[in-house]
């Protein structure tokens, strides 16, 4: 299948870049590079023996987007493309707005145009907001989406759009994938998540810690209720992850209109589990200090990926420990990440 990846060479986009090469698709990238690296195709061709055309383009730009479209004959689109960052999105709404939806919005339009009805869309677990109830677990697809920031927002309106697009036009396709907790790399070590600033998630973090770059990891409370205190989360490895968006694109056909699934292990992993076993891959014990929570943090968040088994054939197979010694493969080799290339 010829697949046009939007975002395709930032992090989830270009491990899944590799997964669909070696599925056998025909794959082209289109990416503004704002937040990504050219030299993550560079090293895709290395893992794969494939050189995958990169399109940088801003999917806002429809007349140039629509070129590439021309160019290409697609069949499908895996759509990663947006800004990600929470924090940034609070102090930066309109601009989350303004590029998240107009560049879905964008390419929906020149999808129409083209005559190209499957679309895979990278949403997230942030559509359900914060449930602070521990027995509210695990999340589930029926359940009502609400978030509690733009960037978050973004995610649930795009849902919308795509729900509502797709039930005027009974040929299109769309997946939402709402996943949790990417974490990891490909085994190889040649790409990553290389994170612009601080980073904002407990593994890339602690992957920096290890490599020297942070002096410590920053406990967020260790006074919930949960089994050792710390918050739990579903952390998902992001082969797992890009082979997620494989089985979705393969069933596409079974499932018309807007249909959503779940993409995680199923099961929550607590900070303190993550911290020793990103130890375990490091050799040694990495420095913590244990600080106040942070307002909107959940105790708990852990999925039910039931749903994306049964209709998609898929699930997560990696453990934690793999993440962990996946990821510190990666930054280990890579200690600042893609700024060498």
């Amino acid at each position: 299948m010829r697949v046009l990846v939007t975002g395709g060479a930032g992090y989830i986009g270009s491990h899944t870049v590799v997964a669909l090469v070696e599925a056998g698709h025909e794959v082209r990238v289109v990416d503004s590079l704002v937040n990504a690296h050219r030299a993550s195709l560079d090293r895709v061709r290395t893992i794969t023996g494939v050189d995958v055309p990169l399109h940088v383009t801003d999917l806002r730009d429809a007349d140039a987007l629509g070129k590439i479209f021309a160019d290409g004959s697609f069949e499908a689109v895996v759509h990663f493309a947006g800004l990600k960052a929470v924090g940034e999105s609070v102090a930066q709404p309109l601009r989350y707005y303004d590029n998240n939806l107009g560049s879905t919005i964008s390419l929906l339009q020149v999808m129409e145009r083209h005559g190209v009805d499957a679309l895979v869309f990278s949403s997230s677990a942030t559509v359900y907001g914060v449930h602070d109830a521990v027995d509210a677990m695990p999340l589930r697809e029926d359940l009502p989406l609400g978030a509690v920031n733009p960037y978050g927002e973004t995610k649930v309106q795009i849902e919308r759009i795509l729900t509502d697009v797709a039930d005027a036009d009974d040929r299109l396709r769309f997946a939402v994938l709402r996943y949790f907790n990417p974490v990891g790399a490909h085994p190889s070590g040649l790409i990553g998540e290389d994170p612009q600033g601080i980073p904002n998630n407990l593994v890339p973090y602690l992957a920096q810690v290890a490599v020297g770059r942070r002096e410590k990891l920053l406990v967020f409370g260790d006074d919930y209720p949960t089994p050792d205190g710390t918050g739990v989360r579903d952390y998902i490895h992001v082969m797992d992850l890009a082979d997620g968006h494989v089985a979705a694109l393969a069933h596409l056909a079974e499932f018309p209109g807007a249909n959503a699934w779940n993409l995680g292990t199923g099961r929550g992993s607590s900070v303190y589990e993550v911290l020793h076993a990103f130890e375990r891959a490091v050799g040694h014990e990495l420095p913590y200090e244990v600080t106040a929570r942070r307002p909107g943090d959940a105790p708990v968040s852990y999925c039910d990926p039931g749903k994306a088994e049964r209709d998609l054939g898929w699930r997560a197979v990696r453990s934690l420990d793999q993440m962990c010694a996946d990821h510190w493969h990666w930054q280990r080799d890579n200690p600042n990440g893609y700024a060498a290339d």
